[in-house]
């Protein structure tokens, strides 16, 4: 399903919500609204528990530690002390990022 969105505006997760529901003609709102939140509650605990999560045609999603390192605070140019971390990443699929870009994936191997 492809919907036209203004540009500028974001999609959320009632606009996904909706998605679901308008392409399952048998689902219920109640129905749509258990699968989209399963699905992210899913995707969330596996990242929690240090998985990556990859997902076709879309890309993929990493949790990287970061150590503890002295960094600077740009306006006063003190250093301070920032603890360590861990951070989440994304890399898009290359049929992401033909799509994004208003090509096919068949252009981009024709390229190569």
């Amino acid at each position: 399903m492809i919907r036209k969105n203004e540009q500028g505006r974001t999609l959320t997760r009632a606009a996904l919500r909706e998605a679901v529901y308008s392409c399952c003609p048998t689902l219920s709102r109640a129905g749509a609204r258990k699968i989209l939140d399963a699905t992210f509650d899913e995707i969330c605990e596996a990242l929690v528990r240090g998985e990556s999560v990859k997902l076709r045609s879309f890309g993929s999603f990493n949790v990287r530690s970061k150590r503890e390192r002295i960094g600077r605070n740009p306006r006063t140019g003190q250093e301070a002390l920032i603890c360590p971390r861990k951070v989440l990443t994304f890399k898009a699929s290359p049929v992401l990022i033909a799509h994004v870009n208003g090509c096919a994936i068949a252009e981009l191997n024709d390229e190569e």
